[in-house]
């Protein structure tokens, strides 16, 4: 059976901002990527309140408030360019490089590597 799984340009611990939605605005570093709902849980962003109850092992009740997951299509990576942040879209470049093996021979392969639109520079 063949496999949709699709890949995300925003990665966990990038720095994103919110381009739509209530937060917009609001810039955070990604907490957690849920790649298979295509959604990025953001740090300080869409923050939901849950009501919990006392449980028989003594853990306390309460509202806790953390962060809801938000589709990645509301968020922008966030990159610094001479001391300016902006935001930017994600393109990918294969590069040229040469691997070791164990034993000591080497072999040339590609790697993939994130690109920044804007400024062509590898993130």
């Amino acid at each position: 059976m063949a496999s949709n799984k699709r890949t995300l340009s925003i990665r966990k611990g990038d720095q994103v901002k919110v381009i739509a939605g209530a937060d917009k605005g609001v810039e955070g570093k990604v907490i957690e990527v849920l790649a298979e709902r295509e959604r990025v849980i953001v740090e300080g962003v869409n923050r939901i309140k849950r009501h919990t109850r006392a449980g028989a092992d003594g853990t306390q009740g309460g509202i806790i408030t953390r962060e809801a997951p938000i589709h990645v299509s509301n968020v922008m990576l966030v990159v610094d360019v001479d001391g300016d942040k902006t935001t930017t879209r994600v393109s990918h470049r294969r590069d040229d490089v040469t691997k070791n093996r164990p034993d000591g021979s080497s072999y040339e392969a590609q790697r993939s590597v994130r690109v920044s639109s804007k400024t062509g520079k590898e993130i």
